[in-house]
């Protein structure tokens, strides 16, 4: 659990149904003051439901959920003025320009248009994202919507950010500047909830993860604190299968390399071990998110696969 000042964004036990459908089953999530926190979860598994209840736009069935101390249901209004959010599905008016709808978005966050720091960092982040703004809205591909709600949020000098798959329809270029509008998100010490099921973007850039299955959340820490609850592959080269080494789990041999893995926390008790060997070409090669993410979306997964084969 987090410590110190209280967290900006707090749930328990939240629930929430749509007729006989949990689209969350009580979740406990909290979001500290500064993080980078990533929300992590395929596509159903409540992510975008965490989102609206947040951001006022949904009703909790039950259990509790604040952001900045408020009830983000009975005090949006106000709560949207420190807030700045991408949702998952950008849609925009038709008729406007890409540049009016952003000027519109600032302008519902209180900011007036003649707003000089606005409007010098739209064009700074137009420039950013390679983003012209005279096209209609109806006109814009999925990645340029993007850009519109992306370049709106971020112009925007909140106290906290919440970003729905941010970078969904983006090329890899722009991803690379949506990173580096991260990093500017931090040093600012602004918050952000960034949900995705993108395991790289989320390994990249969050201080802290929270994996969400069926509508709950099933592991939150940080990444060192989750890596401890997988196994780290250590290899090395070795002509021969050496002995067993003590905590050492399926170890193998195979092109000219000794493998196997050990409990996380136990790395540091092999070392010595290793050392007396003389061992060459020495690896350690910490559990990825993607493992983790696994331990707990693995048997799904394998069903798709086994789906798919099938098929």
């Amino acid at each position: 659990m987090i410590t110190g000042t209280a967290p900006v964004i707090r749930t328990a036990g939240l629930v929430k149904r749509y007729g006989r459908i949990h689209a969350l089953d009580g979740l406990d999530l909290e979001v500290g003051e500064g993080q980078i926190h990533g929300f992590l979860g395929p596509n159903g598994a409540g992510k975008s439901t965490t989102i609206r209840v947040l951001l006022g736009l949904a009703r909790a069935t039950a259990g509790e959920a604040s952001v900045f101390g408020e009830d983000p249901w009975r005090n949006a209004v106000p709560l949207h003025r420190r807030i700045a959010s991408v949702p998952g599905d950008v849609s925009l008016w038709p008729n406007l320009s890409g540049g009016e709808a952003i000027d519109l978005i600032a302008r519902l966050h209180g900011i007036p248009r003649q707003d000089a720091a606005f409007q010098a960092e739209k064009q700074r982040l137009m420039s950013q994202f390679q983003f012209d703004p005279r096209k209609k809205g109806r006109a814009y591909s999925k990645g340029n919507r993007q850009k519109v709600a992306l370049i709106a949020a971020l112009a925007i000098p909140a106290e906290l950010y919440i970003f729905d798959e941010p970078t969904s329809g983006l090329d890899p270029l722009m991803e690379v500047v949506f990173r580096q509008e991260v990093d500017r998100i931090r040093a600012r010490g602004a918050t952000l909830l960034l949900s995705s099921h993108i395991l790289s973007e989320v390994e990249q850039l969050c201080d802290r993860v929270s994996i969400i299955r069926a509508g709950r959340i099933v592991e939150s820490g940080t990444l060192a604190e989750l890596r401890h609850l997988t196994r780290t592959e250590v290899s090395f080269d070795a002509d021969v299968s050496p002995e067993t080494i003590p905590g050492a789990h399926d170890l193998t041999l195979s092109e000219g390399r000794a493998r196997f893995t050990v409990d996380s926390d136990a790395v540091s008790g092999i070392l010595p071990v290793l050392a007396q060997r003389d061992v060459q070409g020495l690896r350690i090669e910490p559990p990825s998110l993607e493992e983790l993410f696994l331990r707990h979306y693995g048997d799904d997964v394998r069903e798709l696969e086994e789906a798919g084969a099938k098929g």
